[in-house]
């Protein structure tokens, strides 16, 4: 039994970015299914983990962490030895890979997954999409990949000319909407475009795919 454990559910983007960041670092853990159909991620057990009663739940021995993005730098600093490194020692550098991480959080994300729940998640649990919301975040979402075919013409990643955790935290989303309706979003930016296939092709999102099959 590995001493790493992810509590959470294999549709959860923000499981997903777990599971990509520790398969980035070449680590063993253990997927601890939540059901979240059935509620499982609001009961008590659950909730001990994360009091917010959201997926994904992280331990690391008797280290409980929850929230994706912190669970991944925690990764990604305390195993800074282990597989491919997702952080600059350089603090410039590290400051460039924060600026975008923090746009992906509070720029990216937020359209990106609500344009995910109407057209992936809503047909997955048998609900309707609700096209007037796609229509909205759709337009949202267009003028933040302007921003980010510009900055890609700058450099290879988003951070610089190394993958970082700044381009992994992207990769749950972008898979779901690159194969919906939306997904000329992605492919009418040509710098935009590559990147995506770029990260898209990476070997440890490629067995977090594997994962849902």
């Amino acid at each position: 039994m590995a001493a790493i454990k992810v509590h959470g559910s294999i549709i959860s983007t923000a499981a997903m970015r777990v599971f990509t960041c520790l398969n980035e670092k070449d680590l063993d853990f253990d997927f601890v299914p939540v059901d979240l159909q059935a509620g499982e991620h609001k009961k008590e057990s659950f909730l001990s983990l994360n009091p917010f009663g959201q997926v994904p739940a992280f331990e690391d021995g008797d280290l409980k962490l929850f929230e994706s993005r912190a669970i991944t730098q925690y990764i990604a600093h305390a195993y800074a030895d282990k597989g491919n490194q997702l952080i600059y020692k350089d603090h410039k550098k590290m400051a460039i890979l924060s600026v975008w991480a923090e746009v992906e959080g509070q720029k990216f994300d937020p359209a990106a997954l609500k344009l995910t729940f109407e057209l992936a998640i809503k047909p997955l649990i048998g609900k309707a999409t609700d096209h007037a919301v796609v229509e909205e975040y759709k337009a949202k979402l267009a003028k933040i990949l302007d921003v980010y075919e510009a900055r890609l013409a700058q450099s290879k990643y988003l951070a610089g000319d190394c993958f970082t955790l700044a381009d992994l935290h992207h990769l749950p989303t972008i898979n779901y909407l690159i194969n919906t309706q939306v997904k000329e979003l992605f492919t009418s930016r040509p710098r935009v475009s590559a990147w995506c296939s770029d990260i898209l092709a990476r070997p440890a999102w490629l067995k977090v795919v594997a994962m849902r099959k």
